[in-house]
């Protein structure tokens, strides 16, 4: 499904056909880099984020909006750092931590992808500095890891009864991109597939704002959402507070109600 289109503009030529996007792939392959541990070695295959036939798009530098997506997507969702073609038949969910949201889901009928931007140096390596750590830390979770190549180089899996965990990182200019892959056991092909559909059609938008490498560009999370959350967080509050006020159960009531019996025949 990608490369993909530009809207056509009145008085534009048709467009060419579509070239074989294993052949680009097979071409930016042999000028990849490589990072290793014994063992193990990590390749970033490198694209274009201003003139490339398929994203992650530079934000910074190129119009979303001269894109026509509407045959893959319901919409964009617009994080501010990041925007995002949601897959058709899919939702976005937002995880809650203890001080408010956590991480931003996007739920697919084969799993869920989580997207995360990052600011990166101008050099190059970050992925495969980072491919590393998440190696040892699926490790230590106890799940089986692996490493296979995908259109933007290596991509690092881990392996449990349950499922199967797919990391993809791609590196742009100053930040880099990473989904995480979450699919069912029997699905993890099919969210393989639509999980680099989303990336190729990713825009990321580093700015000017000084972050340190390796920290996560600022989300900004739509107004919708803020008020799905902000009425999350009051039912969770206001369950909390029933449950510390709770009235005592019929069980409760009963033994009471004993306790004074017996005071009282004493």
């Amino acid at each position: 499904m990608w490369p993909f289109s530009k809207k056509s503009e009145p008085g534009d030529a048709p467009s060419a056909e579509t070239p074989d996007t294993s052949a680009t792939l097979a071409a930016a392959g042999a000028e990849s880099s490589a990072a290793s541990q014994p063992g193990v070695q990590i390749v970033t295959i490198p694209h274009d984020p201003v003139n490339g036939a398929n994203g992650p798009y530079d934000g910074d530098q190129v119009d979303i909006e001269s894109f026509d997506f509407k045959d893959f997507s319901v919409g964009i969702l617009d994080l501010g750092s990041m925007r995002i073609p949601l897959p058709k038949d899919s939702q976005v969910q937002v995880e809650m931590g203890p001080e408010g949201p956590k991480m931003l889901h996007i739920v697919t009928r084969v799993g869920r992808i989580t997207p995360v931007a990052f600011a990166a140096p101008r050099s190059s390596g970050q992925w495969a500095e980072a491919a590393q750590d998440l190696l040892r830390g699926i490790e230590k979770d106890g799940l089986t890891t692996s490493v296979e190549e995908g259109p933007w180089g290596s991509e690092v899996l881990g392996h449990s009864d349950s499922g199967v965990i797919r990391i993809v990182g791609i590196e742009g200019p100053r930040w880099m991109l990473r989904l995480t892959l979450a699919a069912p056991a029997g699905m993890e092909d099919e969210l393989a597939v639509l999980g680099r559909e989303v990336a190729a059609r990713t825009f990321v938008y580093r700015g000017d704002d000084p972050v340190l490498a390796g920290n996560s560009l600022p989300v900004v999370m739509p107004a919708p959402l803020v008020e799905e959350m902000q009425k999350a967080m009051k039912q969770r509050e206001e369950a909390q507070k029933a449950e510390a006020n709770k009235q005592p159960t019929d069980a409760e009531a009963q033994a009471a109600a004993q306790l004074r019996e017996l005071k009282e025949d004493n």
